[in-house]
């Protein structure tokens, strides 16, 4: 499932730059095919975005990766009463 995930991952950042570079450099579109690019680009960084947290997530489950050092509520709590002191 994750190799689906990085898979969707390098096309929706492919269409990303390539989509929003048609968008910005191309100076002969009609206003219909700059906002079509604009939103294929767009839909590009969404979905790039999206696989890219579910590939991070799925790396920290596994242990491929570090696990970032979140606290739990208690300790959240400590802290924001500690914090103004």
């Amino acid at each position: 499932m994750t190799k689906l995930v990085a898979i969707i991952n390098v096309i929706a950042w492919a269409g990303f730059w390539s989509f929003g570079y048609i968008a910005l450099t191309s100076p002969d579109l009609t206003d219909r095919q700059l906002v079509g690019a604009a939103i294929l680009a767009f839909a590009g960084l969404a979905m790039g975005i999206l696989a890219y947290l579910k590939l991070v997530r799925a790396s920290e489950a596994s242990g491929y990766a570090k696990g970032s050092n979140q606290l739990d509520a208690a300790a959240r709590n400590r802290a924001q009463e500690e914090w103004g002191r």
